[in-house]
């Protein structure tokens, strides 16, 4: 799926939630995984032009990008520079750094810079020349891959009001995409195998391969 797309479902999901649902901008970043600074932003960009929620009835994605996200033509005397994408590609293998994190900051500097969806296009294009793309080809039924995602969520107890932090085990088909998560409270073994349990439970039954990375439930010692 499209980075773009992705960026512009997130925004909907914070309108939603900050405008319709009437939480704090606190609760909407943690929700949404993104900064508290970029949930401002969004529900600014959303007051200027008069956006509230529900969005208007037949607006789409691409219409409410060009709304928020209005394009800003260059200048004729001063080209539209590009950004380092080596300091991009170094960013975004830290953990909650995304392209359109770089792209705001980008942007900051240059605003007379590249729209969103291009900047994804000439960063995939620099990316593609860096580093050649091996297609692995899968098939139906082979390979179940397992890990947890790296990122925890916080789960209130009912009765006691105690909240803890959850890892989020995910289980996901070579072939298909098809995607099991679940939520446990530690990555202790019990935990580990009682959520291939549910797993199979829910795929209706088990793969030829379970290939995990190289995490400690999973992996003993590595070969």
């Amino acid at each position: 799926m499209p980075a773009e797309r992705l960026t512009m479902r997130k925004v909907k999901e914070v309108l939603r939630l900050k405008l319709g649902q009437g939480l704090s901008e606190r609760q909407v970043a943690k929700s949404c995984c993104i900064a508290r600074s970029t949930v401002a932003e969004y529900i600014c960009r959303a007051k200027r032009v008069g956006i509230s929620w529900p969005l208007p009835e037949g607006l789409g994605e691409a219409d409410l990008e060009r709304l928020l996200f209005p394009s800003q033509p260059p200048t004729a005397t001063e080209e539209r520079p590009l950004p380092d994408w080596s300091y991009v590609y170094q960013e975004l293998k830290r953990k909650g750094v995304t392209k359109f994190l770089l792209w705001q900051e980008y942007r900051e500097r240059y605003p007379a810079g590249y729209q969103y969806s291009r900047f994804c296009q000439l960063y995939n294009d620099w990316l593609g020349k860096l580093n050649p793309v091996m297609r692995q080809e899968h098939r139906a039924g082979e390979k179940l891959f397992v890990d947890y995602s790296g990122h925890r969520v916080e789960v209130v107890d009912r009765a006691t009001g105690e909240v803890k932090d959850a890892e989020i085990f995910v289980a996901v088909l070579g072939a298909s995409n098809y995607t099991y998560a679940e939520a446990f409270r530690s990555q202790s073994l019990p935990d580990w195998i009682t959520a291939h349990v549910h797993a199979f439970e829910f795929f209706g039954g088990a793969p030829e391969l379970v290939i995990p990375d190289n995490l400690r439930s999973g992996v003993s010692k590595a070969s």
